[in-house]
């Protein structure tokens, strides 16, 4: 197993901290980037696994909603607090709040229920989408670079990237274009734990999706003075798959505006099954 990867799986081991008869308290460590602030997908997903903690295994995570507070500091572990809202028949609720400084960094919701049978039909997936192996991966794209960025962003994430469209990290080229396309799955194999899979998932959606945003406006990564932070996000888990097969995400934005951008992405295995749908705005300020 890799180093990235395996520090993923490491991040989402969560340490509880009382007694179940005390409450929900877990923690977890913070992972390493290079501008000193947690990643938001890590954050995220960890949120997820203190909350899958207090829920049956027979009730599966369907929906999260999660706001983005504060920016997470790296040098310090990550407190989460999980409040049981409700126990339904069919449904269960969760709180989880992450917290540093002794002040949240993350609050979000979770959805879980019961298998169930009912009406079912998706969107379907592109059809002219060139397979991963015909593309190259965003570390052989920056392998080249010596910027701490770019050095992380080709061989200190757990997952191996594939941009369908031309990549944006140094120039935008082609079209004007709010959507975009991007294969991904983990660099190894992982543990056969379906919720670390649910959870792996949603650490991922939070990389790419703004970039449908920036690439309306041909703004790259490299745009001198560019900010781009991560407000909210939703995302709703259909179909159960592992993370460590090809997955394709594909994004658009329908609105930027008041230096706000918000995204949508759908998620589908490579034989066209929707897995997840995910719906992010960020802060996005271009001088």
């Amino acid at each position: 197993m890799t180093d990235a990867l395996g520090g993923m799986i490491d991040a989402l081991e969560l340490q509880r901290l009382v007694p179940e008869s005390e409450g929900d308290e877990f923690e977890g460590p913070s992972q390493w980037m290079p501008h000193g602030r947690v990643y938001g997908g890590q954050v995220l997903a960890q949120a997820l696994v203190a909350a899958l903690r207090t829920v049956d295994d027979e009730r599966l995570l369907h929906s999260t909603h999660g706001y983005f507070l504060r920016p997470g500091d790296i040098n310090l572990p990550i407190r989460f607090q999980v409040d049981r809202i409700h126990d339904g028949r069919s449904f269960s609720t969760r709180r989880s709040q992450a917290f540093q400084h002794g002040l949240p960094i993350l609050s979000l919701i979770a959805s879980f229920q019961i298998s169930d049978d009912g009406l079912e039909h998706q969107l379907d997936m592109p059809g002219d989408v060139p397979p991963p192996e015909s593309l190259p991966s965003d570390e052989e794209l920056l392998s080249d670079i010596d910027h701490p960025i770019a050095r992380h962003w080709a061989s200190g994430r757990p997952f191996d990237m594939r941009h369908v469209d031309p990549d944006i990290f140094l120039q935008h080229r082609g079209e004007l274009m709010a959507r975009q396309a991007v294969w991904f799955k983990a660099r190894d194999r992982m543990p056969d734990d379906p919720q670390l899979h649910r959870a792996a998932l949603a650490y991922a959606s939070d990389y790419t999706i703004l970039e449908s945003v920036l690439r309306r406006h041909g703004v790259p990564w490299a745009q001198r003075g560019l900010k781009v932070a991560s407000l909210d996000h939703a995302m709703w888990w259909h179909r159960f798959a592992r993370v460590d097969d090809w997955l394709l995400y594909v994004q658009e934005s329908p609105n930027a505006i008041g230096g706000r951008g918000l995204a949508q992405g759908r998620i589908y295995t490579r034989d066209g099954m929707l897995v997840a749908s995910v719906a992010q705005e960020g802060m996005i300020r271009v001088p």
